[in-house]
């Protein structure tokens, strides 16, 4: 075992870079290949592994054979790679049967947000992950993201999660520097950031990672931009991050996967299709994300 193979055997799974996958489609129907390629390509580039079905992932478009289908592309496509899978709803006995069905997949985990639209108590949170992860094969990780979902979890109750032994990590979209800063201290649960802006911030506090949509470009500057994160280089992760400034403001323009999927077609990589009522980005965005 080599000395870099030492070093990341020491990582935590949920940590470094990961990538929230966009699902292509072609015709309206899911690109099968597209996906496969952009897994590929992207498993080449030193990610540590990828979301499938997440926001990003346009999963709320998705039925549900159609979610599994992606996940057996990214799957096979990550050839090892941890893939975690992203689950969501508001209908506990539905969302439990979901849970229970991805025991027969070899995911890493499951990404799980708080059920959306009823709004519950943060008692009513508490019971909803914890009869989640009870029913997991697999390590929950948290995605806690109020502006999606209508549903703010405290600290505390984070804090009360955490205890857990199936609930491992935290995608945290929380907009709140003092909860995020107060979970890493804590150190139980592993803390990746979900807002891309947020990259440099959280792994300055000593965040374990990113599960990130922006990048799916430029891979390469973002896993570096992590390395020296972790070794404490920051006058160099510094410049690094200010370069990468205008692709994150861009990317998030306008509703997210609209400007990444323009940037990926122009590349080639897949259409710029999206499932309605999300819409493609304007000529204007198109126009600002071809000259980066």
């Amino acid at each position: 075992m080599s000395a870099t193979d030492t070093a990341t055997s020491h990582q935590p799974l949920f940590s470094g870079l990961w990538i929230a996958l966009v699902t292509p489609f072609k015709d309206g129907a899911v690109d099968h290949p597209a996906l496969a390629a952009l897994t590929t390509r992207l498993r080449a580039d030193g990610v540590a592994g990828f979301v499938a079905c997440g926001s990003t992932g346009e999963a709320a478009a998705l039925d549900k054979a159609e979610q599994l289908q992606v996940l057996d592309t990214v799957l096979s496509a990550a050839q090892g790679l941890p893939v975690v899978m992203g689950v969501s709803g508001y209908h506990q006995g539905q969302v439990l049967e979901q849970v229970q069905a991805l025991a027969h997949y070899p995911v890493a985990g499951l990404l799980v947000s708080a059920p959306h639209y009823i709004r519950p108590s943060q008692e009513g949170l508490l019971h909803w992950f914890r009869t989640l992860a009870d029913a997991s094969a697999v390590p929950l990780l948290i995605y806690d993201i109020p502006y999606r979902t209508g549903a703010t979890l405290t600290t505390e109750t984070l804090l009360a999660l955490a205890a857990h032994p199936r609930i491992e990590a935290i995608k945290d979209c929380g907009g709140n520097t003092a909860k995020t800063q107060a979970l890493i201290a804590d150190g139980r649960l592993q803390v990746l950031t979900g807002e891309d802006a947020q990259i440099f911030h959280t792994l300055a506090l000593g965040g374990a990672g990113a599960i990130s949509a922006c990048a799916h470009w430029q891979t390469p500057l973002f896993v570096e931009l992590m390395a020296l994160l972790r070794q404490g280089d920051l006058p160099a992760a510094r410049h690094l991050w200010q370069a990468l400034q205008p692709w994150v403001e861009a990317c998030f323009a306008e509703p997210n996967p609209a400007p990444l999927k323009a940037m990926l077609a122009h590349a080639g990589w897949m259409h710029s299709e999206l499932r309605a009522p999300m819409m493609p980005a304007s000529k204007a965005l198109q126009d600002r994300l071809k000259a980066l």
